[in-house]
């Protein structure tokens, strides 16, 4: 728990039992969203011990430099807590060094950590009390947005998952899977594997609307082309918003104009956070505007080629874009996704 919400930790915990009587502090993560509150809670249980990871605990270690009686477990190691007992499994880069998660079998209760959470603050604490669609899609945005880049360790802690008889999933953040655990996973499963749907992403910023005229001839063209296609003026969606529609998306056009031998700020804090993000497997393309250098164009197309990803061919206009050279550009781009699908 984060350290400015120790006092409302402390008054539901207080609720149940004596702070002072407490044996075991379970710490999954050592993120300080999951750890923040763990110094003032070691004042009112000195004696208990703190069970984490091996990476968890020196990472503890590092963060609060107080040397608490620590216990360091690993996968297959197991607390007996009397009529009930914890199973722990590291979970390593899902999405921490330090993660793991708590399996309790006598009440089927898998307590996932960061795995399977949502952002979403609300009075329903269960899955089949709040609307499915919502649920889904912030789920969806965050694993787009914090666990995309470790797919691989995702499938692996997948595996684990699947031999554990579940009932109930409690995330770190977000509401309690109950009703829809075979939902989910199928989810983690399809978005792990990089599995990507018939859809392109137009994403630009535009100065004197030049850039936004060829975004709206590449979206013609994948309409074209039967391919679902979303358009994101970075002046007015959010990054992490965006970062969800990728999930899915075979192709991510990104455009700017040129702007001091470079390109909007916008669009280069974009393409760093994608690039953090790793996600395999995409088509890109480079477009833009540009009077005189046109450096921004080959900015941006670098960028994807960091990501990986395979490269249309780039749309580069300078000035104002006529009907004629944009019919030219959409043809051109018809071509090449004509190609891509014999």
């Amino acid at each position: 728990m984060k350290y400015y919400l120790f006092e409302e930790l402390l008054k539901r915990i207080s609720a149940i039992v004596d702070p002072a009587k407490i044996d075991y502090i379970i710490q999954n993560h050592i993120e300080m969203d999951h750890s923040g509150s763990l110094p003032e809670m070691k004042k009112l249980c000195p004696n208990a011990k703190v069970i984490a990871s091996p990476k968890g605990v020196e990472g503890l270690q590092k963060h609060f430099k107080q040397d608490w009686n620590f216990q360091t477990v690993k996968s297959g190691d197991i607390l007996e807590l009397g009529r009930r007992s914890l199973h722990f499994v590291q979970t390593p880069m899902v999405h921490w060094p330090d993660n793991m998660v708590s399996y309790c079998p006598e009440v089927k209760v898998l307590f996932s950590n960061d795995a399977f959470g949502q952002h979403i603050a609300s009075s329903e604490r269960f899955d089949d009390e709040f609307p499915f669609n919502i649920l889904m899609h912030e789920a969806e945005k965050y694993y787009a947005n914090i666990v995309l880049p470790y797919g691989r360790q995702v499938q692996k802690a997948l595996e684990v998952v699947g031999t554990l008889d579940i009932e109930t999933i409690c995330p770190s953040h977000g509401l309690i899977w109950r009703s829809r655990i075979s939902d989910i996973i199928k989810e983690y499963k399809k978005w792990s594997a990089n599995e990507v749907e018939n859809k392109a992403l137009i994403i630009y910023d535009t100065m004197w609307k030049s850039t936004e005229k060829i975004a709206h001839t590449i979206q013609e063209a994948f309409e074209e082309k039967d391919v679902h296609t979303k358009m994101f003026n970075l002046q007015m969606n959010h990054i992490s918003d965006i970062m969800t529609e990728i999930l899915t998306a075979k192709y991510i056009c990104i455009g700017s104009p040129t702007l001091n031998n470079n390109i909007l700020p916008t669009v280069s804090a974009f393409l760093t956070y994608l690039k953090g993000l790793a996600p395999k497997s995409r088509i890109g393309l480079a477009f833009g505007s540009y009077g005189w250098g046109g450096q921004s164009v080959g900015i941006i197309e670098n960028e994807l080629k960091q990501c990986g990803f395979d490269i249309l061919e780039q749309i580069r206009i300078q000035y104002i874009p006529d009907e004629k050279t944009l019919t030219k550009e959409k043809e051109k781009l018809l071509d090449q996704l004509t190609k891509l699908t014999m």
